[in-house]
């Protein structure tokens, strides 16, 4: 006899994609090459990140611009691939976190389809994938926020296999 379990998943159990970031930082000259990197790499327009604290070592004071973002919700698959190949679609398990990974590229031209600017020169990006399951919403709205239970938090084990099955990456190292 056949349950329930055996015969389907909780489909609130699985695991989602919500969101690719690209950033890069940089203050003055290298902010400029950076936005205009983001710009090439994802057609979109990048938002530009502003200092809250001062780092009088590095010139930064409260306010400054000192990286730009883009946030991908759309065709994540496709950019993903992309972004892995620059890496040759290797990760090291210390680069994985609850609920998202992360991981830089040094060299954009190393991204296939995308050619050498020579008034950017050669500078690098960093990636950040985030995954959510159903219902995360409820935490995250205004309006009846509620709790999001500590068994909705995607673990690095869950991740590794999401990403073996999905991408074919490999993972280096102990976790």
């Amino acid at each position: 006899m056949n349950t329930k379990k055996e015969n389907e998943q909780n489909i609130m159990r699985t695991i989602r994609m919500d969101k690719v970031v690209l950033s890069t930082g940089g203050i003055g000259d290298n902010l400029e090459k950076g936005f205009k990197l983001l710009k090439i790499l994802t057609k979109r327009n990048p938002a530009k990140k502003r200092s809250k604290k001062r780092i009088p070592t590095l010139g930064v004071r409260p306010g400054l611009e000192i990286g730009s973002v883009v946030t991908i919700r759309k065709d994540i698959d496709a950019v993903l691939k992309r972004m892995l190949v620059a890496i040759n679609n290797k990760l090291r398990k210390k680069q994985i976190a609850d609920n998202h990974f992360s991981f830089g590229i040094k060299e954009y031209i190393e991204i296939p389809g995308i050619e050498y600017q020579r008034d950017i020169g050669i500078i690098g990006l960093d990636v950040t994938v985030v995954f959510k399951r159903a219902g995360r919403r409820v935490a995250l709205r205004k309006v009846k926020r509620g709790k999001y239970s500590k068994r909705q938090i995607i673990s690095k084990k869950e991740i590794i296999k999401f990403m073996e099955d999905k991408f074919g990456t490999q993972f280096v190292g102990r976790a």
